[in-house]
């Protein structure tokens, strides 16, 4: 048996019809009264998810951080946030979660980290003595202008210099947009200690990773090891598209990026079979659909353009925004499907649509400014649909549909189709349907499903 199999792992496309539950380990259930969740209160809840009928369970970052960016920011990957409890709660969670036959999805953001992570911490204190050049350079015997005795530094910082992406001006990839516009104005930061610049695609406080630097792979790689030899059944690759930096291009989707997915993909495939890697390309379809490669990529690609268009067909009560966007979706490899969702941690993302369809969007989903964050809204499924069962059974309709077809160009042919055949009951976005009448069962456990958890 292959390292880290489980009785879950035996169909290599399990995620192909998986039904995925999002949660936050903190705030889902709490077994010792603390106010905070922690994994043995999802143990007991692990029944009630089951059913639900879902399939998979998707885990927030649940790492050591100093949670500035709710778990995104990771000072450790190799341990448990404490107040969320121990390696051994987790593994305990994962056996319970098998048992029913639940596979398990975690995190591995890669793209960045959070400043309090040792890596950063050695990193820094390696630039501060010996400036941001590239490991072996003439000037890397000792910075002129830099610090030479730092009471703080060690010989053990050396090999972390080159982690990150360090430089002395920034004015450097200029090309690059600016992602979280509410709260960043730069992508470049000042560290003090190392008197230079560090890259960041997201907050200030969470450094990106420097993978043109070798040893950034072997430690992804340990990382990747280490959750996965436990039995985790997936990965969730937060944030892919941004992991290299070129001049004179945007810094997205770059060849090198792919280069790296496919051999991480032959890397888990090759000591972990039928395991499931999930990309977060916030793209347009064209861009979206090359992170699965030829199949040698990611498994799976959530479809953000295809998300805020349900929304804006449930509004005009017009199925046009979706057929559209599923005409500009490729054809992607048989072994692969794309994840359909209502919204990813309470967010309607609003980046892959156009100015005007963002404004139309807040206008009839957001008129309170507060629910308004960066590009998106942040808003509950309920609130956001008036707490109208009707209208978020509708919406659960096409994304049930889309996500049948598989998101190849046949789609555009099959999507009536397969909406008259969903098992939803008439939906005003194609009047002619005559579809099955929910049992009062089936109802409650759609409605709990979408107002509880995200469904991707």
């Amino acid at each position: 048996m292959a390292q880290g199999d489980t009785n879950t792992s035996v169909d290599p496309l399990w995620f192909k019809d998986a039904i995925i539950y999002e949660l936050h380990v903190k705030t889902f259930c709490d077994s010792d009264g603390d106010g905070m969740g922690d994994f043995r209160g999802l143990i007991e809840k692990l029944d009630y998810l089951q059913e639900l009928g879902v399939t998979a369970i998707w885990l927030l970052p649940f790492y050591p951080s100093p949670m500035r960016d709710d778990g995104y920011d990771i000072a450790d990957y190799f341990d448990v946030n404490p107040n969320f409890g121990t390696l051994d709660d987790f593994r305990a969670f994962l056996d319970a979660a098998h048992d029913r036959n639940l596979r398990v999805i975690t995190e591995l953001v890669i793209n960045h980290t959070s400043d309090q992570n040792p890596w950063f911490q050695k990193s820094r204190r390696a630039v501060a003595r010996y400036g941001p050049v590239a490991a072996g350079d003439d000037r890397c015997s000792a910075r002129a202008s830099g610090v030479t005795d730092d009471p703080g530094y060690s010989d053990d910082d050396l090999p972390y210099k080159d982690f990150y992406v360090w430089s002395e001006t920034p004015e450097k990839y200029k090309d690059a947009r600016i992602i979280f516009k509410d709260f960043e104005t730069s992508n470049w930061a000042w560290d003090p200690l190392a008197k230079a610049y560090y890259w960041h695609r997201f907050y200030s406080h969470q450094p990106d990773l420097n993978f043109d630097n070798p040893a950034v792979h072997d430690a992804v790689k340990k990382v990747c090891d280490f959750w996965l030899s436990m039995g985790v059944d997936g990965l969730r690759l937060d944030a892919i598209p941004y992991l290299y930096e070129r001049e004179d291009t945007n810094c997205e989707n770059l060849p090198e990026t792919h280069k790296y997915l496919h051999e991480l993909r032959a890397h888990v495939d090759a000591k972990f079979p039928n395991r499931m890697l999930l990309s977060e390309a916030n793209q347009w379809p064209e861009d979206a659909a090359a992170y699965f490669g030829k199949g040698d990529e990611a498994h799976m690609n959530f479809h953000f353009p295809l998300m805020p268009r349900m929304f804006m067909a449930l509004q005009m009560e017009d199925r046009f925004p979706i057929i559209d966007i599923m005409e500009q979706t490729p054809a992607i490899p048989e072994n692969c499907q794309w994840a359909m969702f209502l919204r990813n941690h309470d967010e309607l993302t609003l980046e892959m649509v156009t100015d005007e369809e963002r404004d139309y969007m807040y206008r009839v989903y957001a008129t309170d400014p507060h629910a308004r964050i960066n590009l998106g809204i942040r808003r509950r499924l309920g609130p956001l649909l008036a707490n109208n069962r009707r209208i978020i059974f509708t919406s659960a309709i096409a994304m049930v549909a889309a996500r049948r077809c598989n998101g190849a160009r046949t789609a555009t042919r099959d999507f009536q189709e397969r909406i008259r055949n969903s098992f939803i009951y008439r939906s005003p976005l194609i009047p002619s349907i005559t579809t099955k009448r929910l049992t009062s069962r089936t109802s409650r456990k759609i409605f709990r499903h979408c107002c509880g958890g995200h469904v991707a």
